[in-house]
């Protein structure tokens, strides 16, 4: 299978998990500005998980961008990755729905580790079938900022049933971390 077909079916993928997404911020049924107060928690989720989306899809696309081809375990890691992906808009609306309550909140973190989990996964399967002196293998370098996520998600669930508030700024923080471009395979891709 070409990298090609991969990348247009995540692409996919992704456009109808945010559609799903924004489907799920209701109308007022009033048109005094008041009436958007209750929609806030669920706005403020839509907006987090839409950034969180882009990033996947923007990193997803530079990795692909560095992979010659892709093989059946990366054609599965992808799928895993897309799995996790397709959770958010039910624990996005869930979170906002339920104004940012401990259970929720954890659920949400534990969509977004699991999802970055998977993405590390993908981005194994896709070193492997490349090579350890390949043009990904150095594009990727330690991932150090991958791993860290993952991490800071695993220590912000449990937080969440305890400062769910706290935990979100966490999510947030990690979000604002990748929104910083990282070079490292646009510089491959140049040389």
């Amino acid at each position: 299978m070409s990298k090609g077909r991969l990348e247009a079916f995540s692409d996919g993928v992704i456009a109808i998990i945010i559609t799903i997404m924004v489907l799920e911020l209701k109308v007022p049924h009033s048109a005094y500005l008041e009436a958007l107060a209750p929609l806030l928690p669920v706005f403020i989720s839509y907006v987090l998980s839409f950034v969180f989306l882009g990033i996947y899809w923007n990193n997803h696309h530079h990795l692909l961008q560095v992979a010659r081809t892709v093989d059946g375990r990366t054609l599965w890691a992808n799928l895993h990755l897309l799995f996790w992906l397709s959770l958010v808009p039910f624990v996005t609306a869930w979170m906002g729905e339920n104004q940012f309550a401990p259970v929720p909140v954890a659920a949400y973190g534990a969509v977004q580790f699991l999802a970055g989990g998977a993405y590390y996964l993908l981005t194994r399967a896709l070193v492997s079938s490349h090579g350890a002196d390949s043009a990904l293998v150095q594009a990727l370098g330690r991932d150090t900022k991958g791993k860290v996520s993952v991490l800071v998600y695993l220590v912000a669930v449990p937080l969440s049933l305890v400062q769910p508030w706290l935990a979100f700024g966490v999510y947030t923080a990690v979000a604002m971390m990748w929104l910083i471009p990282d070079r490292r395979i646009e510089r491959t891709i140049n040389r």
